[in-house]
């Protein structure tokens, strides 16, 4: 546990359906043992389906507000986890001037899927299970039990 950082950012485009889940996630499994937060390059609302997904595993992400890297109150981050192409250019230039990690993990944007609500519902519960998944290896928990 001696590895986990003490304060992370997610990242992504809008800061509406990845960046908001990861940070979910994190902050669901580590509790207050690491400072978590997420921003975009641009906001939009948090998208309905992310929230209904969130849901399915008792996590409520219906309140998050959306920020860009400009509206971040703390910039102190170890690591910076970035979720999209945009989101990695940023972030690096961000952490030019940073003692900051910066990891780029590729993560599909489910807007993309178009057809009915459940198929579109699919494409948003697999991006949270990627997520959980990702999060459980990266941050590893040493006997807790959650999720």
């Amino acid at each position: 546990m001696g590895d986990l950082p003490s304060a992370v950012l997610f990242a992504c485009t809008m800061n509406s359906i990845r960046s908001p889940m990861a940070e979910s996630i994190l902050k669901h499994l580590h509790g207050h043992q690491i400072y978590v937060d997420s921003a975009g390059v641009r906001t939009r609302e948090v998208d309905g389906f992310a929230v209904a997904v969130m849901d399915e595993i008792g996590i409520d992400i219906r309140n998050h507000t959306s920020k860009t890297f400009d509206d971040l109150e703390d910039s102190s981050f170890d690591l910076v986890i970035t979720l999209s192409p945009e989101a990695q250019h940023k972030a690096v230039e961000m952490t030019r001037v940073m003692a900051c990690d910066v990891e780029f993990w590729n993560t599909f944007d489910p807007t993309y899927v178009e057809g009915s609500r459940e198929e579109r519902l699919e494409a948003f519960r697999k991006v949270r299970d990627q997520l959980m998944q990702k999060i459980k290896d990266r941050f590893p928990q040493s006997g807790l039990m959650h999720l």
